[in-house]
């Protein structure tokens, strides 16, 4: 696994397949997708490590991102034309009423999509559909906001917002709905993620790569302790997992079996053997490790 910080104007997959070429592998993915204009944290799973890709898209992501009040656009970003408009006063963005918006994005429970967004409907992707002026109507989705806060706000009317949003929450549709909110047309002018999951900007490496001094992945175990429950198994119950069988407790170290929806499996040396998911009494693998 290598965290990298994306820079503006490459999409995600011309970042995997930079990284294929970095590393020789073809099996490059990511955990979750930042377009173009977005910057930060892209969690790029290689190898092996692609098996914890379904887990990991499931984690919570952080951001910063710029909203500009006063005109919207057909993307819902600085990247699409202008479709609506109004002539804002200069400082008329204040923060009580902002801070009040955001209280009531805390509240949402479903968001409508981008009409520029990569869902398929009826095999039609609906960006596609959008360009050729035909909007699809995409349906609403679930999702949460756990956390809104103003970073600072501007003179020219725009502002600066870190969130925390579950799976499948679109930030360009954040900014249309919280305009919305204040009775204003509004749309995305820049968006950093600092989070995906417990992988952080802290740690994450400029892209691309620089040939003669590439980056240290981190180990797929290493990868699987920081995301998951981890439970060591024992040589009898690395046989067990060998053959597809279930796990009682007595197939562990500690002779228990905690409540887990999935959890790594790893071998007295430390080897990540399997996912799997556990109920107390018993544990099932759901997808098995290629063994050094």
């Amino acid at each position: 696994m290598l965290v990298v910080d994306k820079p503006h104007g490459i999409t995600s997959h011309d970042v995997v397949r930079g990284l294929r070429r970095a590393y020789q592998t073809r099996r490059v993915g990511h955990t979750g997708t930042l377009d173009p204009m977005a910057t930060g944290v892209l969690v790029a799973v290689l190898g092996e490590a692609t098996k914890l890709s379904n887990h990991l898209t499931q984690s919570d992501k952080t951001y910063v991102a710029q909203v500009q009040f006063g005109t919207a656009t057909d993307s819902l970003d600085a990247e699409g034309a202008v479709v609506d408009a109004v002539d804002l006063p200069v400082n008329w963005l204040d923060a009580q009423p902002l801070s009040a918006a955001l209280a009531g994005e805390l509240q949402r429970t479903e968001q409508v999509p981008p009409a520029h967004s990569a869902i398929q409907v009826d095999g039609q992707r609906a960006y596609a559909a959008a360009r050729a002026g035909k909007p699809l109507a995409l349906p609403p989705r679930a999702v949460s906001v756990r956390s809104a806060q103003v970073v600072s706000t501007s003179q020219d009317n725009s502002a600066s917002i870190q969130l925390c949003v579950s799976k499948g929450y679109y930030v360009r549709a954040f900014a249309r709905d919280l305009g919305a909110r204040l009775g204003v047309p509004a749309h995305l002018t820049g968006l950093r993620r600092t989070h995906s999951g417990v992988f952080s900007l802290d740690e994450a490496h400029a892209f691309p790569p620089q040939a003669d001094a590439l980056p240290e992945l981190i180990g797929v175990a290493d990868a699987a302790r920081r995301c998951m429950p981890t439970l060591v198994v024992t040589a009898t119950g690395a046989e067990q997992i060998k053959h597809g069988r279930a796990l009682a407790p007595e197939h562990f170290a500690d002779g228990t079996i905690p409540r887990c929806e999935v959890c790594g499996l790893l071998s007295t040396s430390g080897t990540l053997l399997a996912l799997a998911t556990a109920d107390g009494a018993s544990a099932r693998v759901v997808r098995g490790m290629r063994r050094p």
